[in-house]
């Protein structure tokens, strides 16, 4: 016959010893936790008060009192000479400090604008300006009106796929600088070469493959906007670069000129701006993908979205229409084949 014998039970003052040892363990336990979140907080804080430019917009008058301090670098977005390629553009006028960055150099070829810059390309280019990942840089267009600043917005998310880390965009580019009567300076910069090399970062890339790919998980939803005027979402009219009309199958669309003081490069106020986004949907947690032609337009409202109302989930599909169209790929709003023939015999729909 086998006989269970019971374990002993254990003393109070076992017990209580217990209870001790599991109240400690869970005090350091949290103790460790408090000291983890707080230093988490301390990093955080210390990035953010590291930061000379603490918003993706400013002033003139902010940027005048950061110059004055030589507190930021300055890009200059425009060409260096005007259309007949003899009359200097920069050189005859420009804010002092300023660094000769045409937008070209910040996009793809010709055939493909929407791509970004080679990568040795582009390091060497940002190396002959000098410039480093954790400068503050303020971008400034021409300004004259919002395609202006859609390539303020397009070199910021390239610089900041790109590693950098404290970038502006001049409110009004440099149509805003010269009404202000601020001062100009003439002449080419001395430029002083700082070795920089730099990898893009491919997961703020949207490709062709990963909407198609989303678009089979059945998670496009309201995911794409399209930031074209609507007579190119209508397929009315298309870029030169793109085969075909139309837009990508089941895009929404809002134009990116909504976010603009009419007949200006300047944006509206920020109240107006979040105002628009609520009415037209576009606050949300749902991540977002914009584009547009090249990823211009698409950039301004990538830049408004993620920068501005804080949306961290829009995405830039930099190829746009441009790739997408060119790489035989489903269309909405495309027109019908007569209508196509009929375009192609008068050379209709191919605005610049």
């Amino acid at each position: 016959m086998i006989r269970l014998l019971s374990a002993p039970s254990p003393s109070p003052l076992a017990m209580r010893s217990n209870h001790s040892r599991l109240w400690q363990i869970l005090a350091t336990g949290f103790t460790v936790l408090v000291l983890l979140i707080s230093s988490a907080l301390l990093i955080t804080s210390a990035a953010a008060a590291s930061k000379v430019l603490t918003e993706p917009v400013i002033s003139v008058d902010t940027l005048e009192r950061m110059l004055s301090k030589k507190a930021v670098a300055v890009l200059d977005l425009r060409p260096l000479f005007k259309e007949d390629k003899k009359t200097p553009l920069f050189a005859a006028g420009h804010i002092p400090g300023a660094l000769p960055a045409p937008y070209g150099k910040f996009r793809g070829a010709k055939t493909n604008p929407g791509q970004l810059p080679n990568e040795k390309e582009f390091s060497a280019f940002l190396t002959s300006l000098g410039l480093q990942q954790n400068q503050p840089i303020v971008i400034v267009s021409e300004g004259k009106t919002g395609t202006d600043f859609g390539a303020s917005a397009r070199v910021y998310w390239t610089l900041k796929i790109a590693g950098f880390t404290d970038l502006a965009v001049l409110d009004g580019g440099f149509t805003a600088w010269l009404a202000a009567k601020k001062p100009v300076t003439t002449g080419m910069p001395t430029l002083e070469a700082r070795p920089i090399e730099i990898r893009f970062d491919q997961s703020q890339v949207v490709t062709a493959e990963q909407i198609q790919a989303l678009e089979k998980e059945g998670g496009l939803k309201d995911a794409l906007l399209d930031a074209r005027p609507e007579s190119f979402y209508k397929g009315d009219i298309r870029y030169p670069a793109a085969a075909r009309w139309g837009t990508l199958p089941g895009a929404k669309h809002f134009d990116s000129e909504e976010w603009f003081q009419p007949k200006t490069g300047l944006l509206k106020p920020i109240d107006s701006i979040r105002s628009i986004a609520q009415a037209r949907g576009l606050l949300s947690s749902d991540d977002r993908i914009s584009f547009c032609n090249t990823g211009h337009w698409a950039a301004t409202n990538w830049f408004v979205l993620s920068e501005i109302l804080g949306q961290s989930g829009t995405r830039l599909y930099p190829e746009s229409m441009v790739a997408w169209s060119n790489a035989g790929l489903p269309m909405q709003n495309e027109p019908g084949r007569v209508t196509v023939l009929l375009r192609q015999l008068l050379g209709s729909g191919l605005p610049n």
